[in-house]
Parts: structure tokens; C-alpha cells; sequence
């Protein structure tokens, strides 16, 4: 009995203690490196580790949180001895006279069954084809779920991690690999940083990788991952990495801050990309053949995340307030790169995009200041670089760019806020930017008027926004304005904007301008009409069919839908054009082209079977959720799902991926509207695991 009252008292001295802010610990404790010996168990989806930290003491302290989510710790050391500790569901606390000293250590073992931030894709799954991965995502989702680290991003430490993990799988990590070594079935890959981190930036993939090498001009060696079955995209997926690379370092005026630089496409990543340090992560989805390329392309993200190499992991946000600090900064420098590969045109019309997005936000009572906690992606990444753009314009390039790079030399490995930036830059132009700070960083409202003026400093938009300026007017009145918009070289932007305004119009004039605008030769501008014309005259047939042909999987799919529409009689021409085109990642033409083959019941009906079973199996729970949910809506709009197909809807209502599971409850709700389908769900869950099933449940009940 007293053994258990004292252990109460304990605890709840404990308890008190670790109610101290993350900013007291910070005082007391400074972190230096962290040093791992991980062994990753796909198959049990299990970690088993060993940590040492090295650590000194700053000030007089009783307890010493490691953040560590449900995770079961096996044995403690401080400084070689068995500490005292409790642990809950958030970490471990550990309980000393902790006396300011230069040198400590800290050995934690533990095994993790990370439910976040680590992801095991397909290791329960025995189809051959599918990928099975093991990745990390740590920001927003906290890398110790499944690694003794640090949620608070102001401890920064050194990582020097080793890994270990089955064979005939590439590991990818943080840093300079130093050895690779193997025994029957596992390999050993032992990673070393040089520099500090916050740990949120902690990073590692496994899968069967291949790859790519460049050096960058300064030297810095440049890895292209890839899995083998996306061989063929390797090089349109990173089509101008070492010109972007190239380019920041001579923009930014700071060299790359790390060892090396790794990009690593993963199956079914809960985001664009993860600017992990020195290693980052970013959907397969966003690789593309060169035709995809024109259309939809890794540039952005692949400049946004290495941009943020130095704007968020050489130096990071000092908190969530400050978050433009990171995401503005990676925004704008993205948009540089793609204006130095793409040209002015492009840079101003995005900006234009953007600032359309924050007029209408702020308009609508929605509009955000840059400087506060919880905003919205618009307002931390858009306005964020609209931000700097009008600093750029105020404080000109020369003062602008001393700036940035004073900004990183002095606060390189540390959180500075918002006004420490703000001072170097008023130090480099001798500017008070107080009014400045009022109108772009804490005003709600977006300054429309600002950003306009701005714009027109390009005479591409001038002319633009001439061209939109007509939509509300009778096309007979503006036909020799649209005309002109659409003269060779026709500029891809305002010649898309003239053909949208011919939208549901059926003149002589309308036809005339479609005709000219087909014979643009401009891509997009062709691709805008494919989009706009829905009745097609048996006269612009021909020409409409030489769409068909256009490098753009969008045009492509557009036009076929609206072909097999409006002219049964050419479907097996439309058909046999087609027939080995994929299209994107998520295989948007090749899900078209079965669906409508299978709904044409006149064409190679002996080959349904065979047909509807690969529109079926892309549906199948082990495919890449984008073509997972492709083959969905198919199946939905056609009303043909199997039974794996709605077990696979069911399994995608609880994907970590929130775009996807909130697809899938969508559908969900829907299907449960048949009762058909109703009974089919029910008693599929019958065989199901309880928290696989747990969302269909909820909507059964009454």
C-alpha cells in the first residue's frame, strides 16, 4: 500500500513538472546530436531502436521530456546510469538533479508501432505488382511517432542515424551515406549530417529504388530516385533539377547549406512534397512522360521544396505565427525558378492567379494576415509571395538580395521571427518598413490596388487583362479584338482567354475564331478548344479530330469524350487511335477509353470481360490511391463495382491521405444510397478488421 501511494505522489509531482512550456526546457537543456540504431520491421509494422543524445545542461532542472508518442521504453541511461522515468502517451520524462554541465548522454531503448508519420504501404499484400514502401512524413504529423525526438522545431540537433531494413529495398535518408552493409536478409545503412535540424525534418524512404546522378555547378551532388516501373519518366519528372539547383545558388547568394541532395517519389504521399533536409519526399504521382509534362509537371514542387533547403531548414519559422517564414519564402523563390525556365510571361500570370485567389478571399470577409497562427495555405504560401514580391519592388533587387542573404548567414540554424527578417532588410536599404509590415504582413485584407499596379508592370498582362475585359461583351462587338488576340505567335495565356469567351456560341463569327485558333499551333490554346466547343459542326470534324493527335493528355481525353459523343460512326477510328495511350499517372485516358468501350456495346463485345476486369483491378486496394480513385468514378458513373473494388472504397475511408479518404466517405455516402449496394457494404464488413470498418459503421448506424 505505501509503495502505491508513493507512486502516486510521484506521478503526480511528475505531472505537475511536465506541465512546464516546451520554452522552459529549451532554457535548460541544449540538445547537440542524436545518434540512432534503427531496425524498421515492415511486415509487423514495427521500430525497434536505441538513441543516444549527447546534451548540455543550461540551467538547474528536475525533468527532462523526449518527446516519444506511445512508444515502450525498454531501458534508460543517464550518463551511463539507470535514471528514473515515467512515460505517457506523448513521450518519456526523465527524473535527475540536472546541474548545468558542458557534457551529457542520454541511451534510450524502445520499440514504436508508429500509427503516423511512418507509413508502410502494401507489406500485407501479396499481389507482385504492388510497391511496398516504407516512408516518413514528420511535419504536421511529428517524426516521434516512430523516433525519440523533439516536436518543439527551436530544438535543433544533429541526426547521425542507422538504419536497418530488409533486403532488395534501398533505404534513403537525411545526409552522407557512410556504409551499407548486409547479412542474409537485412542491410545496414548508416547516414551521417554534419549540421544541425529540427526534427520534424527528419526523413527516410525504402523501396526499390533506381537512380539518377548529377553535380550541381558548385559540385554538390544530385540524386534522382525512381521506381523501375517509372523508368520511363525519370527524365521529363526531373527535367531542369539542376538548372533550378544552379540557379538558387546564385539568387539566393548562399551556398547550399548540406552534404548532398536526394529526391524521393513515393505511392500514396499525403502531399505535394516534404522539404525533408537534404532528402526530399514528393508524390510518384507528380512523374510524368514528356507529353504529361505540358500539362502537369513536377517543376513547381521540385523548386518550392528545394527552395525550402534554405528557408525553413537552414533557417526556420520561429513559430506557427511566423509560418510565411517557410512556405512564402519556398513559394516565391519556386516562382523565380519557373520565371527563369518559362519566362516573364508565366511568373506574372501565376501572380495574377494568386492575387484574383486573395481578392476574392479578402472580399468576401475571408482574407487572412500573414502574421498570424492557423491560417489557411492561400495566405501562408500565395500572399506569403506576394509578400516578398512588393518587398522586392520596394527595396530593389541589389538591397533585396544583400538582404536575404544576411538574413540567412545571420540566423543559419536558428528560429528567427518575422521582424528579425524585417531588420536586415531596413538595415541593407535604409528603409523604415514599418508601413510596409502594417499593409502586407498584418492587414487581413489583400491590397489589391498595390498588386495591380504591380502587375501591369508587365505589358503581357496589360494586354491580358484588355482581352478579359470583354467577356461581358456581344461577341459581334469585340470579334476583331478576339481576332487580334488570337494573331501569330499567339501568347498562350490571352489566346486561352479569347477562346473561352466563344463558350456556347454557335455563329459564323464563333466558327471563324475556333478555326483560327486551331490553326494557332499553340498547344493550350488548341486545348482551350477542346474545352469550350460542345456542339462540334460536321465542317470542324476533321479538325477537331486532329486534337487527338495534340502532346497534352487533357486535350486528348477532352476531345475523344466529345468525338465518341457527338459521332457514333467514327468510334473504332477514335478507339483504334487511342488504344495504347495512357495518359497521366492516375491513367486518365486509358480509364476513359475502357469505360466508353464498355458502354459501346457494338464494339469488340467479345472483349468486355477482359476490359471491365482491368478498369476493375486499377479500383484494387494495393493500386496508387490517384488510380484507386480514377477507377472509381468510373465504376460509379457506370455503376459496375465488384466486390474488391467496394472493399477497396471501404479500406480508402480511413487512408491517412486526406484528399483520398475524404473521397472515398464521399462515395461512400453515395453508394449507401442504393440498396443494392447497401447490402453488398454490410456484409463485406462482416469480414473486415473493426477499425478498417469504422467509418462504414458509423453511417449504418441509425
Amino acid at each position: 500500500m505505501s509503495k502505491n501511494i508513493l507512486l502516486f505522489l510521484l506521478l503526480a509531482v511528475s505531472a505537475l513538472t511536465a506541465q512546464k512550456t516546451t520554452s522552459d526546457q529549451l532554457a535548460q537543456f541544449d540538445f547537440q546530436k542524436l545518434q540512432a540504431r534503427l531496425e524498421i520491421r515492415p511486415e509487423q509494422q514495427e521500430v525497434l531502436g536505441s538513441v543516444h543524445f549527447t546534451f548540455a545542461i543550461l540551467e538547474q532542472a528536475d525533468t527532462l521530456k523526449i518527446d516519444g508518442r506511445k512508444m515502450e521504453f525498454s531501458e534508460v541511461l543517464l550518463n551511463g546510469e539507470k535514471a528514473r522515468f515515467y512515460t505517457d502517451d506523448t513521450g518519456i520524462y526523465v527524473l535527475s538533479t540536472f546541474a548545468p554541465s558542458v557534457s551529457n548522454e542520454l541511451d534510450l531503448k524502445y520499440t514504436a508501432y508508429p500509427e503516423s508519420a511512418m507509413y508502410f504501404i502494401n507489406w500485407q499484400d501479396k499481389t507482385p505488382e504492388a510497391a511496398r514502401e516504407v516512408w516518413t512524413q514528420g511535419q504536421g504529423k511529428y517524426t516521434s511517432n516512430w523516433l525519440p525526438s523533439f516536436d518543439e522545431l527551436r530544438e535543433k540537433l544533429e541526426f547521425d542515424l542507422t538504419y536497418i531494413f530488409p533486403k532488395s529495398y534501398q533505404l534513403i535518408a537525411n545526409g552522407l551515406l557512410k556504409s551499407r552493409s548486409e547479412n542474409d536478409s537485412l542491410i545496414t545503412w548508416q547516414y551521417d549530417m554534419e549540421k544541425p535540424m529540427s526534427s520534424y525534418l527528419v526523413g527516410m524512404a525504402a523501396a526499390q529504388f533506381d537512380s539518377l546522378t548529377e553535380n550541381a555547378a558548385s559540385g554538390v551532388p544530385l540524386k534522382m530516385y525512381f521506381r523501375k516501373p517509372e523508368a520511363g519518366k525519370a527524365e521529363a519528372t526531373y527535367r531542369y533539377s539542376k538548372e533550378i539547383f544552379d540557379f538558387f545558388e546564385k539568387e539566393i547568394g548562399v551556398p547550399f547549406p548540406w552534404q548532398n541532395y536526394k529526391q524521393l517519389p513515393v505511392v500514396n504521399f499525403l502531399y505535394g512534397g516534404m522539404e525533408n533536409t537534404g532528402t526530399t519526399i514528393f508524390a510518384e504521382s507528380l512523374m510524368t512522360d514528356s507529353i504529361g509534362f505540358n500539362d502537369q509537371n513536377y517543376v513547381n514542387v521540385n523548386a518550392h521544396e528545394l527552395a525550402h533547403q534554405w528557408f525553413g531548414d537552414l533557417v526556420t519559422e520561429h513559430s506557427g505565427k511566423h509560418h510565411w517564414l517557410n512556405e512564402g519564402f519556398a513559394t516565391y523563390y519556386a516562382l523565380l525558378a519557373e520565371k527563369e525556365i518559362f519566362g516573364e510571361d508565366y511568373y506574372y500570370w501565376k501572380l495574377y492567379q494568386t492575387a484574383e485567389q486573395l481578392k476574392e478571399a479578402s472580399d468576401s470577409g475571408k482574407g487572412q494576415a500573414v502574421l498570424r497562427t492557423g491560417n489557411n495555405s492561400l495566405t501562408y504560401y500565395q500572399k506569403g509571395a506576394w509578400v516578398l514580391h512588393m518587398l522586392r519592388e520596394q527595396v530593389g533587387d541589389a538591397a533585396f538580395r544583400e538582404g536575404i542573404k544576411n538574413y540567412l548567414n545571420h540566423y543559419s540554424f536558428q528560429n528567427p521571427t518575422t521582424e528579425k527578417f524585417l531588420t536586415e532588410m531596413e538595415l541593407v536599404s535604409g528603409q523604415d518598413l514599418e508601413q510596409f509590415k502594417k499593409d502586407w504582413l498584418e492587414q487581413s485584407a489583400f491590397k489589391a490596388s498595390q498588386a495591380l499596379e504591380s502587375l501591369k508592370r508587365s505589358e503581357f498582362i496589360q494586354q491580358y487583362l484588355q482581352v478579359a475585359g470583354l467577356r461581358e461583351f456581344p461577341l459581334e462587338d469585340k470579334k476583331e479584338l478576339l481576332r487580334a488576340a488570337l494573331d501569330f505567335p499567339v501568347n498562350d495565356y490571352t489566346g486561352q482567354e479569347a477562346v473561352h469567351q466563344l463558350q456556347g456560341e454557335n455563329s459564323q463569327v464563333a466558327y471563324d475564331l475556333f478555326e483560327k485558333a486551331l490553326e494557332s499551333g499553340n498547344l493550350y490554346v488548341r486545348q482551350a478548344v477542346a474545352q469550350t466547343m460542345e456542339n462540334i459542326p460536321q465542317i470542324f470534324k476533321k479538325q477537331f479530330e486532329g486534337l487527338l493527335n495534340d502532346d497534352s493528355y487533357i486535350t486528348k481525353e477532352i476531345s475523344f469524350f466529345k468525338l465518341w459523343s457527338q459521332f457514333p460512326e467514327s468510334r473504332p477510328a477514335y478507339f483504334k487511335k487511342l488504344k495504347e495511350v495512357e495518359g497521366f499517372y492516375n491513367k486518365n485516358v486509358r480509364m476513359l477509353w475502357l469505360t466508353l468501350n464498355l458502354v459501346t456495346p457494338d464494339y469488340e463485345p467479345g472483349k468486355n470481360a477482359d476490359y471491365y476486369q482491368e478498369l476493375a483491378g486499377y479500383a484494387e486496394k494495393w493500386q496508387p490511391i490517384e488510380i484507386q480513385q480514377n477507377a472509381f468514378s468510373y465504376l460509379y458513373q457506370i455503376s459496375a463495382f465488384n466486390d474488391a473494388s467496394l472493399e477497396s472504397v471501404i479500406l480508402g475511408t480511413g487512408n491517412p491521405n486526406s484528399g483520398f479518404r475524404n473521397y472515398c466517405r464521399q462515395l461512400l455516402q453515395e453508394l449507401l444510397k442504393s440498396q443494392e449496394y447497401r447490402e453488398r457494404l454490410e456484409a463485406l464488413a462482416e469480414g473486415m478488421d473493426a477499425k478498417a470498418v469504422s467509418y462504414l459503421q458509423s453511417k449504418l448506424s441509425p
